[in-house]
């Protein structure tokens, strides 16, 4: 699996990262051990989770996710090979949405303890949390990044004009500041005014700003839309239907037809190869999930089919 920079932070990451939200409570130890042993087999070495992973699925705290993943490390014995990346902010219920000082402090201890390591790679602040301070929040990172307990830090769910404020703050502080955004992201466009709760989407500011920052990275979450664009039974949300959903899946499927491959491997795909260049997340509950998910990086799209892609559904 190729390599691709994380932005200004010197770490390369693999240019697909392996999404463990479910480990441990909607996927069983056995199968969450299998798919974390497929991925390093095939050489990915990026593996994102967060301090509530996953606090809804049914029986779920919060802690599953990095518990197990920390297992799996002790297990195997590879943490210095991997670039591990977990969040703060959204957090568990019993702590509540914070970027604070303290709640950063402590939930960056938790979280190193639940993944048995002294450091993560990657550390995002998960939400954009305006009840605290940016000054403290950042002042509160870059803490974690002198002592160590963090080599870079990013952010998720926030908008192109607050990442921008982030970061020239950083810069003004002599601190470390953010080199990627995590947001979801996928080929389809969500319609104007569309509400995703607390997550934010990308839109035109955010994939403008990460255009002209190539010392900023962005990842994609939920980049398949939850099964939506293969499976039958998964309509696709409600926040992306409008009049150019139905040219844009037209002419992903056709292209996909065109190169052998799955609409699902195509968007990946259409990620890696476009502009900006996209590092986006897999999340497979099962082994074959992730066996269609890698063969994505297989998949070769011609500049003239990125830019069709690209370009389905404009007015």
């Amino acid at each position: 699996m190729k390599t691709l920079p994380l932005g200004h932070s010197g770490i390369d990451v693999s240019e697909l990262c392996l999404g463990i939200l479910p480990f441990g409570t909607k996927v069983d130890r056995e199968t969450c051990f299998a798919i974390l042993d497929a991925y390093y087999e095939a050489g990915g070495r990026f593996i994102d989770t967060a301090n509530n992973y996953s606090k809804w699925h049914a029986g779920g705290v919060g802690t599953e996710s990095e518990t197990v993943l920390g297992e799996w490390m002790r297990a195997r014995g590879n943490r210095d090979e991997l670039v591990i990346a977990t969040k703060v902010g959204f957090n568990r219920d019993d702590i509540g949405p914070s970027l604070s000082q303290e709640t950063i402090e402590k939930e960056s201890a938790g979280s190193l303890k639940r993944l048995q390591t002294d450091w993560v790679d990657l550390y995002y602040a998960h939400a954009d949390i305006r009840a605290d301070p940016l000054e403290e929040t950042l002042g509160a990172f870059n803490k974690l990044v002198v002592s160590g307990a963090a080599r870079a830090i990013g952010c998720s769910n926030y908008l192109a004009w607050r990442i921008a404020e982030a970061r020239d703050l950083s810069k003004s502080r002599g601190w470390a500041s953010y080199c990627c955004v995590q947001q979801r992201h996928t080929y389809l466009r969500p319609r104007p005014g569309a509400s995703f709760g607390p997550q934010r989407s990308s839109n035109e500011d955010l994939l403008d700003y990460c255009r002209e920052h190539e010392d900023f990275r962005l990842l994609a979450y939920s980049p398949l839309l939850n099964g939506a664009y293969t499976r039958s039974d998964r309509e696709v949300p409600a926040q992306y239907t409008g009049a150019q959903t139905d040219e844009r899946l037209a002419t992903l499927r056709r292209i996909a037809s065109d190169v052998r491959a799955t609409a699902n491997q195509v968007v990946y795909a259409w990620m890696l190869a476009g502009s900006p260049q996209t590092i986006p997340l897999t999340a497979p509950t099962t082994l074959e999930q992730l066996k269609e998910n890698l063969a994505a990086l297989e998949v070769k799209l011609s500049d003239e089919q990125v830019a069709e892609l690209t370009a389905a559904g404009n007015p």
